[in-house]
């Protein structure tokens, strides 16, 4: 059901807002939560998921100019324990009022940073916990760390409706010490967190704790490396990049920052200035989806899987960024301004890191007959933010090249997912990395969503490959080979997978504007590293998260499609 309420007199909130893609400010968030808590009579059982900007029309942004007046609205996903309701909401900070109020039956938020929290205080006071760990021979709940894992969904009559986690278990020897290196196998605890209660603790047998310490921090470390000198990266004249609020500018190219509590950082209107006029290439980028599957099909491990978006959110994840140590050089920092459970402002300082890097040689060649030697550098803008889920660290970066080149990479950090086994035993579904320690085998899945505009929103898509053309009199010694591109028409025909032994590739296509010889103005979209699901076609996490069965993904634009597994995945 969708209740649109009738907007009240207009306010003047645009302090601070000088575009209508701004983020919301900490005051807008307050006074979004208000109206929202006074339209609709709000208390204190409401969790606030989601407090966002509620991106404006496509048509509405490109046609605004500097000091035209525009509408702020807030997008909202709350839900109540009691109930076990979610709903949408959309509140006017223009008008005062709320927009609109819809229930969205049948489905999940993601889980909260205070239920994380909530749920390993309900575990730790569970008297069947604790008779599960007095059977391993543990008696100090305090050391022992409880990690929360949606449930997800596998179709367990009993378990629809709830709001369900299965915790992993680690036990540590200290309060620094790393306890991903001592997995108490074996025990599950279930709960659900709508009432914060564990409904049982399943058992599957005592396995003994890995014996070695694997602590990483300063204090464990008895001897530093001593031979490496200091490695300074100065500008004395500081970045080539100019920033006015939420817009970068550098080296002709220029594009629009913002933050939100799902995706973390999101890319505006991306654009190259070319002979003094600025050509669109894409309106919007982020990631959409992040999913990991483990491979461990054990009656304790197959649920083990996630949806890291549609889950947690990797914006609320975020890292607050350490000069020297994440970001290195001349840094210009963004704060994200975002929310906890109860609506209240939440500031993540230094959220996104941008500097510049030298990148090597971008374009070389001597003239060996007259021995002249041409030279061009490399140099990038690196826009980045790092995000901790769990036992892993994943850190984003946006590359913008001098040659118009965008490159997006993702570096995995942090700590192995692990489980005890038995001496001697060696595991099938992972890596012995300790003794009696497995790092469990498992993929990741990353779905980027680009909102292509090559020189504008008439966009076509085109698949190249590399087609070696059979010997005859058109090719007598064999040797010839050439790109053979095709378009691919409709969304059904445009579901692809890499290819690498034909060089596989796809252009992006203005359907208006063409370049200097005549051809279509295109980017061209290479694939780095990949792989396929391991996964069989029906299961759980494949039916979830069906985007991980193709590689490309060509759809025509939905303003409000922009999770690959939709909205809520479980």
């Amino acid at each position: 059901m969708t209740i649109l309420a009738q907007a009240p007199e207009q306010t003047d909130i645009q302090v601070g807002v000088s575009h209508p893609l701004d983020p919301l400010s900490p005051e807008e968030i307050v006074e979004a939560v208000a109206i929202l808590k006074a339209g609709r009579g709000l208390g204190k059982e409401t969790r606030f998921e989601t407090v966002t900007l509620n991106e404006p029309p496509k048509e509405v942004v490109l046609g605004y100019s500097p000091g035209d007046p525009f509408d702020r609205e807030a997008f909202f996903i709350v839900f109540d324990n009691r109930t076990s309701e979610t709903h949408e909401a959309v509140v006017s900070l223009t008008s005062g009022g709320v927009v609109s109020w819809t229930h969205i039956p049948g489905v999940q938020p993601r889980i909260t940073l205070d239920e994380f929290s909530e749920c390993e205080a309900a575990v730790k006071a569970d008297p069947g916990f604790m008779e599960a760990l007095a059977r391993r021979g543990i008696a100090d709940v305090d050391m022992v760390m409880v990690d929360a894992w949606s449930a997800g969904n596998f179709g367990v009559e009993e378990e629809e409706g709830l709001r369900l986690v299965f915790a992993r278990l680690w036990l540590k020897t200290g309060p620094n010490d790393n306890g991903y290196a001592r997995p108490i196998e074996g025990v599950i605890p279930v709960v659900d967190l709508n009432r914060m209660e564990v409904l049982r603790v399943e058992d599957h047998g005592i396995v003994p704790l890995p014996p070695n310490d694997g602590n990483y921090a300063a204090e464990y470390v008895k001897e530093f490396r001593q031979d490496l000198k200091p490695l300074d990266i100065t500008q004395p004249d500081g970045p080539s990049f100019t920033v006015e609020g939420n817009k970068v500018s550098w080296q002709k190219w220029s594009m629009r920052l913002g933050f939100n509590p799902r995706e973390g950082l999101v890319l505006h209107e991306i654009g190259y200035e070319d002979s003094g006029r600025v050509r669109p290439v894409m309106y919007r980028a982020s990631l959409s989806e992040m999913v990991v599957p483990y491979g461990d099909p054990r009656p304790h491990n197959f649920r083990r899987n996630a949806f890291d978006l549609g889950e947690y959110g990797i914006g609320m994840l975020t890292n607050s960024l350490v000069l020297g140590c994440d970001c290195l050089g001349e840094i210009y920092y963004f704060d994200a301004h975002l929310h906890d459970t109860r609506g209240n402002p939440v500031k993540i300082p230094n959220a996104i890191c941008m500097h510049e890097e030298d990148y090597g040689v971008l374009w070389k060649h001597t003239d060996w007959r007259t021995g002249q030697v041409e030279v061009r550098r490399s140099r990038r803008l690196v826009v980045s933010f790092i995000t901790t889920v769990g036992n892993y660290e994943y850190g984003f970066y946006w590359y913008f090249y001098q040659d118009g080149t965008i490159e997006y990479e993702i570096k995995m950090s942090g700590i192995l997912h692990t489980s005890a086994i038995a001496q001697g035993e060696t595991p099938e579904y992972g890596t012995l990395v300790a003794p009696q320690l497995n790092a469990s085998i498992h993929q990741h899945f990353f779905n980027v969503r680009l909102d292509m505009s090559v020189d504008g929103d008439r966009n076509s898509v085109y698949e190249v490959n590399a087609v070696a053309k059979p010997r005859g009199p058109d090719n007598p010694q064999g040797n010839a080979f050439y790109a053979e591109k095709r378009l691919l028409p409709t969304e059904s025909k445009a579901q692809r997978m890499i290819n690498p032994e034909s060089g596989r590739h796809w252009l992006v296509s203005s359907s208006s504007e063409r370049n200097a010889l005549g051809q279509p103005t295109s980017y061209k979209l290479t694939p780095g590293d990949n792989t396929h699901s391991m996964l069989q076609p029906d299961a759980s996490v494949s039916r979830r998260g069906a985007f991980i069965t193709k590689h490309l993904w060509v759809t025509p634009y939905p303003h409000h499609q922009k999770a690959a597994a939709g909205d809520y995945v479980t």
